[in-house]
């Protein structure tokens, strides 16, 4: 099996340590977060905190694509970031990549990143009404967001989890992480006030974000809430069916 590699040239001196926690990677490390889906560890490097990624291996479909045609997760991930440095938008530091491949079939890959600790995601937002300057936050995210899309950032997963948010003195300072689904290209108004689908089923907080990227891009409040509110109830609507058919195949598996 092959390996490949790119690594930030603010890290190329510590090569051999990355390729240690790769190569070790299952008997090193300590575990962070939901490990479901793709497994994440921390490690310590001097005075920082090293974020490794370690993606499934995909289904064969995909691995002929990722070995062929597609670029990997890890290498999006790591390009991506490096791309959204550049435009001066808030991620973690992109350190390095791996990938492993058979001559016909892509394999492992891993994304490694500095561990940035933040003081909430926008997941909190949606649990937490109390939270403390809730709207001045909500506000900063839709301006952040605004931002994104004046840049030409399309992020697809822009989801709760997804953006970190840390204070900064009177301030506050957004975060993208798992970077792997994103397009860069002119956004027109539909598919910008599309990217808030996934973020929240309340109201309220559709009502704050409409208003600010109303003041933010000139559009009409009551056009941008529409439009908004009508994307959010489609998005649920899609979840909610989802899950009903996933629990009526589950349910139709355990019964048997």
């Amino acid at each position: 099996m092959s390996r490949t590699k790119q690594i930030h040239e603010n890290f190329k001196q510590h090569e051999a340590f990355l390729d240690d926690i790769i190569t070790n990677f299952d008997t090193k490390g300590e575990n962070f977060g939901n490990q479901d889906r793709n497994s994440l560890k921390l490690f310590q490097l001097d005075d920082r905190i090293l974020n490794v990624k370690s993606f499934r291996i995909p289904n064969l479909v995909n691995q002929i694509a990722y070995r062929f045609f597609r670029k990997s997760k890890a290498q999006r991930s790591f390009e991506y970031g490096k791309w959204l440095q550049s435009l001066d938008i808030g991620t973690p530091q992109p350190v390095a990549y791996y990938e492993f491949k058979t001559p016909f079939l892509f394999k492992k890959s891993y994304y490694i990143s500095e561990q940035l600790d933040c003081d909430l995601t926008y997941r909190e937002l949606t649990t937490d009404f109390e939270y403390p300057n809730h709207e001045e936050i909500l506000r900063a995210f839709t301006r952040f967001t605004y931002r994104l899309h004046k840049k030409e950032v399309h992020f697809l997963d822009h989801s709760p989890g997804n953006t970190l948010i840390k204070k900064v003195g009177a301030d506050y300072n957004f975060y993208l992480v798992d970077l792997n689904r994103m397009e860069f290209k002119p956004l027109d108004l539909d598919t910008r006030i599309k990217n808030f689908a996934k973020l929240t089923i309340h109201k309220f907080m559709i009502e704050i974000m409409s208003d600010e990227y109303a003041k933010s891009s000139g559009e009409n409040y009551d056009d941008v809430f529409n439009l908004m509110w009508t994307y959010t109830e489609e998005f649920q609507d899609r979840y909610h069916r989802k899950r009903r058919l996933k629990n009526k195949i589950l349910f139709w598996r355990r019964s048997k």
